[in-house]
């Protein structure tokens, strides 16, 4: 299942359009999207299809619309998403390499009102999305293409048309001095690694606001996802080790801190953890045992125990 339009062709999954849904949808529209489309891919619904159509229908919904629609209902994995396809718009509509096939994202491209445009074109596309399964993939992939274009487009922030003017004719029509303003107030596109440090410090700051709230639990849950995601982060695993040992989880915290060390032995965090976990270990193990109270003798054997009478 392999797309090669729109998004896709920068090794990127657009699961918006995958479910044919607007860049801006929300929640609500994401679930109703999502439930009609597996309604169409269900068997009972392919009864007069062929076997192979069935297959590709059962294929699209677990390799495709559901780990599609599983990352847009997570609120951290969407928002992760969402910046990823903006930075990634916003590098493209500085370059001159990109080419539009379709009308209608050359429509969105040159358009003063790129989001009007972009959602009367997309609606045209979704109605009839998953109405044919061989025809699915195109179309997702020129959904795809009205999400490009509509990312590029936008990457100013005003909803205007980006991406038009790195067109021959834009670029004749403006001046050498307001060339010089762009490339001046234009800010540089960020760099993979700034990307994902982006994506780190979100995963920081939603755990520290849970914590602030003394909810460890889900800060906990925050930063294993951030491990997850970035394994060989050791500020992630000193800061997880940090949450445990406040949620009074000392085994754990010890983990992920060895881990921590291992990775960045110059840890502050870490170095600092580590001297409260030996010192509660150190007291532990310094601390008097209290004495054990010495059995109570029974009277009368057996029987005595049960409170019988001795003979």
């Amino acid at each position: 299942m392999n797309i090669e339009q729109g998004l896709f062709q920068f090794d990127l999954t657009d699961h918006h359009a995958i479910l044919g849904v607007s860049l801006d949808a929300d929640a609500k529209a994401i679930r109703k999207r999502y439930l009609k489309i597996a309604r169409k891919l269900h068997p009972d619904s392919l009864r007069e299809s062929s076997d192979a159509e069935r297959q590709q229908a059962n294929e699209l919904l677990s390799k495709m619309v559901n780990p599609a629609y599983e990352t847009l209902t997570q609120e951290k994995a969407m928002a992760e998403h969402l910046i990823v396809l903006r930075l990634r718009g916003k590098r493209l509509s500085q370059e001159a390499s990109v080419e539009l096939q379709s009308d209608a994202a050359k429509a969105i491209a040159k358009s003063n009102n790129a989001t009007s445009v972009y959602a009367n074109s997309l609606k045209l596309l979704v109605d009839s999305q998953y109405e044919s399964i061989e025809q699915v993939l195109d179309t997702i992939g020129q959904i795809s293409e009205l999400n490009l274009a509509y990312l590029m487009s936008t990457a100013d922030g005003n909803g205007g048309s980006a991406a038009a003017s790195s067109s021959p004719a834009a670029t004749t029509a403006s001046t050498p001095a307001a060339s010089a303003t762009r490339q001046k107030t234009a800010p540089p596109p960020r760099s993979p690694r700034q990307q994902r440090e982006a994506i780190i410090e979100s995963y920081h700051r939603r755990a520290a606001e849970f914590a602030a709230r003394k909810d460890y639990s889900r800060a906990i849950l925050e930063m294993r996802d951030a491990v997850k995601s970035h394994p060989t982060n050791g500020q992630c695993h000193a800061q997880l080790a940090a949450y445990y040992l406040q949620a009074g989880q000392p085994k754990m915290a010890k983990i992920h801190l060895k881990r921590s060390l291992e990775l960045t032995p110059d840890n502050a965090l870490a170095q600092e953890l580590d001297v409260k976990l030996n010192q509660t270990t150190d007291n532990k193990a310094t601390r008097p045992s209290s004495p054990k109270s010495a059995p109570a003798k029974s009277k009368g054997g057996l029987f005595g125990l049960f409170g019988g009478k001795q003979k």
